[in-house]
């Protein structure tokens, strides 16, 4: 089976984008973060994004958009994508009695994204704050980060040093840390 063809871009398209899309490549632009970019075909697995990951040269991470039992406390939790969210693995380390899925809705509040486009790049229209960053440590072992710019037609790689070190304190978040097992320890 031929792997579909990408072309990787630098920076932010020339032709016109949606709002949330395009407020993610000002805001990195505005930062001085280098990227590069692939457009796609929506994707809505890990599977999907195969492909992508090999254009990119990176891995696209899982963005988990989650709630407390109360729905008083959201969280983005991103882990690899070879993981598997498992609640208990995450609401013991967070304090939290249970971890369950957030709405679509709070999610267009929160964040302006939708399923399929969860990522860490809407925490620049979370101004309030209400949404918790949850990091897998795992994660920093990687020297990049691909995630979705608002939407699941479009991917991104950045450096995980301008992720960690300028992208995160721009948008005012210090991430909580926690160690999900890997594959083989879940069995």
């Amino acid at each position: 089976m031929d792997q579909p063809a990408f072309t990787v871009s630098s920076g932010a398209p020339a032709e016109p984008r949606g709002e949330a899309e395009t407020a993610v490549y000002h805001f990195l632009d505005s930062l001085g973060i280098e990227y590069l970019r692939i457009d796609h075909p929506p994707v809505h697995t890990m599977e999907d994004c195969a492909d992508i990951d090999r254009a990119l040269g990176g891995e696209i991470c899982k963005n988990l958009f989650l709630c407390n039992q109360q729905k008083t406390r959201f969280y983005l939790l991103m882990i690899q994508e070879t993981k598997a969210f498992r609640t208990k693995d995450i609401s013991k380390q967070l304090g939290v009695s249970r971890l369950s899925f957030g709405t679509p809705e709070d999610m267009e509040r929160l964040l302006h994204v939708s399923p399929g486009a969860v990522t860490p790049m809407a925490l620049l229209f979370d101004s309030a704050r209400e949404v918790q960053l949850v990091l897998d440590r795992d994660l920093l072992s990687g020297q990049y980060l691909g995630c979705h710019p608002c939407v699941n037609t479009a991917s991104i790689r950045m450096s995980m040093a301008d992720f960690l070190t300028r992208y995160l304190p721009a948008v005012h978040q210090t991430p909580a840390y926690v160690t999900i097992p890997a594959p083989s320890e879940n069995a």
